[in-house]
């Protein structure tokens, strides 16, 4: 479909199950890559361009990968260049899914009640929740790219998990109902099931097609954790959030490297 500006072209793009500026719209709402896009478009879009955000996943995978690749064949040992890696993936995402794991933490376990919560997750202060929960999952994240190096699986394994993480959010944005009458989760809206299913789908048979991969297990533990992570929020805070669906692409991630990590040993 071809873009447009006009009142008309807008109300085609809203109504189409894959519009042509999608992948644009999840690249500018994912990442800080230069993207341009046109606002009152992805606006007009909203939830039904997030069967793309994978694809900012892979497109923050192969950034990653392809310097991992360089830093590797200059000679940077394996722990550097997994660090490199990881710094590289937070840059280009601008950390806002990092800063969505740290705020729901101490959001979901800092407040006494949903209000309470809701108004710490807003906060800009990051709370002892918040700075365990990145220490860890950083330092398990590290720790899985190493091994991704070692066992020259770092493409797939970036790939893999960078696309099933976000379709995770996705999946989580359209079971749960908004949390909030404002910001970036409202304003975004909820997908509908085919735009979920198409996202889930699309980073389904990618995992099952790289090679090296345990596309099941992968797959299995996916779900589960997103559907645990959902059920916590829906009990805490009664629905998502803009920084729910940021720790929902953390935790599975680094679900995912933990099982693919463990089959390799």
């Amino acid at each position: 479909m071809e873009i447009k500006t006009t009142r008309r072209g807008i109300a085609l793009a809203k109504d189409d199950i894959i519009a042509a500026g999608d992948i644009g719209a999840a690249l500018g709402l994912l990442t800080r890559l230069p993207i341009p896009v046109d606002g009152t478009w992805a606006a007009a879009r909203g939830a039904r361009a997030a069967w793309a955000w994978p694809l900012a996943g892979l497109t923050l995978a192969l950034i990653a990968g392809l310097a991992g690749s360089l830093a590797h064949a200059l000679g940077l040992p394996p722990a550097l260049n997994a660090a490199l890696i990881l710094a590289l993936l937070i840059i280009l995402s601008g950390a806002m899914h990092e800063d969505g794991l740290a705020d729901s933490l101490d959001g979901l376990w800092g407040g006494w009640d949903r209000t309470r919560r809701l108004a710490i997750m807003k906060d800009s202060h990051i709370g002892t929740y918040g700075v365990i929960g990145l220490c860890l999952t950083l330092l398990m994240r590290w720790q899985a790219i190493v091994l991704l190096i070692r066992e020259d699986l770092l493409w797939a394994g970036l790939i893999g998990t960078g696309m099933l993480s976000r379709a995770a959010m996705v999946g989580v944005m359209w079971a749960l109902p908004g949390a909030r009458d404002s910001g970036l989760g409202h304003g975004v809206g909820r997908p509908q099931g085919q735009t979920t299913l198409l996202a889930i789908g699309l980073s389904a048979l990618t995992v099952i097609l790289l090679p090296g991969l345990p596309a099941l297990a992968m797959l299995l533990i996916c779900g589960l954790v997103t559907l645990g992570w959902a059920s916590i929020a829906r009990a805490r805070i009664g629905g998502q959030t803009g920084d729910i669906l940021g720790a929902t692409q953390q935790l599975t991630e680094v679900g995912l490297l933990l099982t693919l990590t463990a089959s390799l040993t």
